[in-house]
Protein backbone atom coordinates (compact mmCIF):
# COMPACT_ATOMS: atom_id res chain seq x y z
CA UNK A 1 0.00 0.00 0.00
CA UNK A 2 1.39 3.38 -0.97
CA UNK A 3 1.98 6.07 1.59
CA UNK A 4 -0.48 8.94 1.32
CA UNK A 5 0.70 12.38 2.33
CA UNK A 6 -1.24 15.47 3.22
CA UNK A 7 -0.20 18.86 1.89
CA UNK A 8 2.19 20.25 4.48
CA UNK A 9 5.59 21.83 4.69
CA UNK A 10 6.99 18.51 5.99
CA UNK A 11 5.88 16.66 2.84
CA UNK A 12 8.98 15.21 1.13
CA UNK A 13 7.96 14.24 -2.39
CA UNK A 14 11.22 12.33 -2.95
CA UNK A 15 10.03 8.91 -1.87
CA UNK A 16 12.58 6.49 -3.33
CA UNK A 17 16.06 6.93 -4.80
CA UNK A 18 18.37 3.96 -5.15
CA UNK A 19 21.09 2.26 -7.12
CA UNK A 20 20.85 -1.51 -6.82
CA UNK A 21 22.57 -4.66 -7.98
CA UNK A 22 19.31 -6.62 -7.76
CA UNK A 23 16.40 -6.64 -10.24
CA UNK A 24 14.17 -3.56 -10.10
CA UNK A 25 10.48 -3.67 -9.23
CA UNK A 26 7.96 -1.63 -11.18
CA UNK A 27 5.40 -2.34 -8.45
CA UNK A 28 7.72 -0.92 -5.76
CA UNK A 29 8.35 2.28 -7.72
CA UNK A 30 4.68 2.72 -8.61
CA UNK A 31 3.65 2.24 -4.98
CA UNK A 32 6.28 4.75 -3.85
CA UNK A 33 4.67 7.56 -5.85
CA UNK A 34 1.09 6.89 -4.82
CA UNK A 35 -0.55 10.09 -3.58
CA UNK A 36 -4.22 10.99 -3.18
CA UNK A 37 -3.58 14.55 -4.41
CA UNK A 38 -2.02 13.37 -7.69
CA UNK A 39 -4.20 13.20 -10.78
CA UNK A 40 -1.41 11.96 -13.01
CA UNK A 41 1.44 9.52 -12.60
CA UNK A 42 4.07 8.91 -15.25
CA UNK A 43 6.37 5.89 -15.15
CA UNK A 44 9.35 5.35 -17.43
CA UNK A 45 11.04 1.97 -17.67
CA UNK A 46 14.39 1.70 -19.45
CA UNK A 47 15.35 -1.77 -20.63
CA UNK A 48 18.44 -3.31 -22.19
CA UNK A 49 17.90 -3.46 -25.94
CA UNK A 50 19.49 -5.94 -28.33
CA UNK A 51 21.26 -3.35 -30.50
CA UNK A 52 23.11 -0.04 -30.38
CA UNK A 53 24.65 1.97 -33.16
CA UNK A 54 23.83 -0.68 -35.74
CA UNK A 55 25.53 -3.47 -33.78
CA UNK A 56 23.96 -6.40 -31.95
CA UNK A 57 24.34 -6.24 -28.18
CA UNK A 58 24.88 -9.47 -26.21
CA UNK A 59 24.79 -7.92 -22.72
CA UNK A 60 25.91 -4.89 -20.80
CA UNK A 61 27.22 -3.95 -17.43
CA UNK A 62 26.53 -0.76 -15.51
CA UNK A 63 28.90 0.62 -12.91
CA UNK A 64 28.75 3.85 -10.95
CA UNK A 65 30.78 6.33 -8.98
CA UNK A 66 30.18 6.37 -5.19
CA UNK A 67 28.55 9.81 -5.58
CA UNK A 68 25.85 8.52 -7.96
CA UNK A 69 23.02 8.42 -5.39
CA UNK A 70 23.92 11.94 -4.19
CA UNK A 71 23.71 13.14 -7.79
CA UNK A 72 20.35 11.40 -8.19
CA UNK A 73 19.12 13.30 -5.14
CA UNK A 74 20.39 16.62 -6.49
CA UNK A 75 18.55 16.05 -9.76
CA UNK A 76 15.39 14.89 -7.96
CA UNK A 77 15.43 18.01 -5.78
CA UNK A 78 15.71 20.20 -8.88
CA UNK A 79 12.75 18.45 -10.54
CA UNK A 80 10.72 18.87 -7.35
CA UNK A 81 11.63 22.58 -7.27
CA UNK A 82 10.69 23.12 -10.94
CA UNK A 83 7.44 21.10 -11.16
CA UNK A 84 4.42 20.58 -8.87
CA UNK A 85 5.59 17.10 -7.87
CA UNK A 86 3.55 15.22 -5.27
CA UNK A 87 5.82 12.16 -5.32
CA UNK A 88 8.96 11.07 -7.14
CA UNK A 89 10.99 7.85 -7.34
CA UNK A 90 14.02 6.70 -9.32
CA UNK A 91 15.98 3.46 -9.21
CA UNK A 92 18.88 2.37 -11.42
CA UNK A 93 20.46 -1.04 -11.63
CA UNK A 94 24.18 -1.73 -11.76
CA UNK A 95 26.00 -4.94 -12.56
CA UNK A 96 25.67 -7.27 -15.55
CA UNK A 97 22.29 -7.13 -17.29
CA UNK A 98 20.89 -9.26 -20.09
CA UNK A 99 18.79 -8.20 -23.05
CA UNK A 100 15.31 -7.29 -21.82
CA UNK A 101 16.38 -6.59 -18.22
CA UNK A 102 15.12 -3.41 -16.59
CA UNK A 103 17.97 -0.93 -16.15
CA UNK A 104 16.15 2.12 -14.77
CA UNK A 105 12.69 3.12 -13.55
CA UNK A 106 11.54 6.64 -12.79
CA UNK A 107 8.09 7.73 -11.68
CA UNK A 108 6.53 11.08 -10.92
CA UNK A 109 3.07 11.96 -9.60
CA UNK A 110 1.68 15.47 -10.06
CA UNK A 111 -1.75 17.09 -9.82
CA UNK A 112 -2.20 16.82 -13.63
CA UNK A 113 -0.94 14.49 -16.37
CA UNK A 114 0.92 17.12 -18.40
CA UNK A 115 2.99 18.10 -15.38
CA UNK A 116 3.70 14.44 -14.61
CA UNK A 117 4.90 13.78 -18.17
CA UNK A 118 7.13 16.88 -18.19
CA UNK A 119 8.62 16.19 -14.75
CA UNK A 120 9.30 12.52 -15.55
CA UNK A 121 10.98 13.45 -18.82
CA UNK A 122 13.19 16.02 -17.08
CA UNK A 123 14.04 13.46 -14.38
CA UNK A 124 15.09 10.66 -16.74
CA UNK A 125 16.92 12.99 -19.15
CA UNK A 126 18.94 14.60 -16.35
CA UNK A 127 19.66 11.25 -14.68
CA UNK A 128 20.93 9.90 -17.99
CA UNK A 129 23.19 12.89 -18.66
CA UNK A 130 24.40 13.86 -15.18
CA UNK A 131 24.57 10.85 -12.85
CA UNK A 132 27.98 9.13 -12.98
CA UNK A 133 26.78 5.73 -14.17
CA UNK A 134 28.74 4.08 -16.98
CA UNK A 135 27.64 1.44 -19.43
CA UNK A 136 29.99 -1.27 -20.72
CA UNK A 137 28.41 -2.85 -23.79
CA UNK A 138 29.41 -6.27 -25.06
CA UNK A 139 28.49 -6.88 -28.69
CA UNK A 140 27.74 -10.24 -30.28
CA UNK A 141 30.79 -9.87 -32.57
CA UNK A 142 33.09 -9.74 -29.51
CA UNK A 143 33.68 -5.97 -29.59
CA UNK A 144 33.16 -3.96 -26.40
CA UNK A 145 32.42 -0.32 -25.76
CA UNK A 146 32.24 1.98 -22.73
CA UNK A 147 29.59 4.68 -22.86
CA UNK A 148 30.05 7.81 -20.67
CA UNK A 149 26.98 8.53 -18.57
CA UNK A 150 24.05 6.29 -19.37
Amino acid sequence: MADHWSMSENHDPIRLLAIRETPLSLDEVHAAVGDDAAGGTTLFVGTVRDHDGGKSVAALEYSCHPSAEQEMRRIAEKVVADFPVRALAAVHRVGRLAIGDTAVIVAVSCPHRGEAFAAARKLIDDLKHEVPIWKHQVFTDGDEEWVGAC
